[in-house]
């Protein structure tokens, strides 16, 4: 599903406005061709308008997008259909790439959601369908519930917390790891490891863990950044390729840092 182009994605959790929209232009100018938004953020119009007016071809961006439920009265087909309708609106595509379902918070809610987002892969509308923050027995459940094959699970991956057994499980279902938090939020930024590898190769510590995450096969990384700056020094990570003693010193770092614990999620 992914490739070189789109591994590295940018996220655009709490990018709204003019100015957000305006991230998201300069992202996809500077060379992101994967761009993940969800209904929660309340963004997507603003997404929409970055992709309208990028100087970039529709077929050439990845679009991701995410719709959740969380409470009792938005556990209905016509919510979550409706949902979705309006992620269609609000992004201007008659196509989304890849289509996930956020934060379950029991398997009552994987029953009730997945399917209806199946559908949308079966009528060809969704290129991919997605999953956030499924634990391993979620993905058990999800596999019997819909014949369209589960492209990814999106959940907190960074140096910090290497999520060695959800790799391992996603990989023989043959399925991606998109990372989110991927610099975990700053918490590496202070990772001896992760320090002298950037000194090592002459770039920010940013740089390193995405270079990290990128070495890891089938996994994705969608850092997010309000900065400019930022945005486009993360980039650089398409071009720096660490070698096996770096790849080993930051695999050994015994540090463990969860940046998303909601209360229901038994991880």
């Amino acid at each position: 599903m992914f490739d070189t182009a789109t591994r590295l994605g940018f996220g655009t959790y709490s990018l709204t406005g003019d100015e957000g929209s305006a991230v998201v232009e300069t992202a996809i100018d500077t060379g992101y061709r994967h761009v993940d938004t969800a209904r929660l953020y309340e963004n997507e119009r603003e997404v929409g308008d970055a992709i309208a007016a990028a100087d970039i071809d529709r077929d050439d961006l990845f679009v991701a997008t995410k719709v959740a439920h969380f409470e009792e009265p938005e556990k209905t087909p016509e919510y979550v259909r409706e949902a979705v309708t309006d992620s269609f609106d609000r992004l201007g595509l008659d196509r989304i790439d890849l289509l996930y379902h956020h934060w379950p918070k029991n398997q009552d809610d994987v029953e009730t959601v997945l399917p209806l987002l199946a559908e949308y892969v079966e009528d060809g509308r969704v290129d991919n369908l997605g999953v956030s923050n499924y634990t391993t027995d979620d993905l058990d459940l999800a596999r019997d519930l819909v014949d369209v094959p589960i492209a990814a699970n999106q959940v907190e991956m960074h140096p910090l917390l290497q999520q060695t057994e959800m790799r391992e499980y996603l990989d023989e279902m043959g399925a991606q790891l998109v990372a989110y938090s991927p610099l975990a939020q700053g918490e590496v930024f202070s990772e001896g490891a992760i320090n002298s590898v950037a000194e090592k190769h002459g770039v920010s510590e940013a740089v390193v863990s995405l270079a990290w995450l990128l070495s890891k096969e089938n996994v994705a990384a969608i850092p997010r950044s309000s900065s400019i700056e930022h945005l486009k020094d993360n980039f650089g990570a398409i071009d720096l390729e660490l070698d096996d003693e770096d790849i080993e010193r930051i695999d050994g770092i015994e540090r463990t840092h969860r940046c998303e614990d909601p209360s229901w999620m038994t991880w």
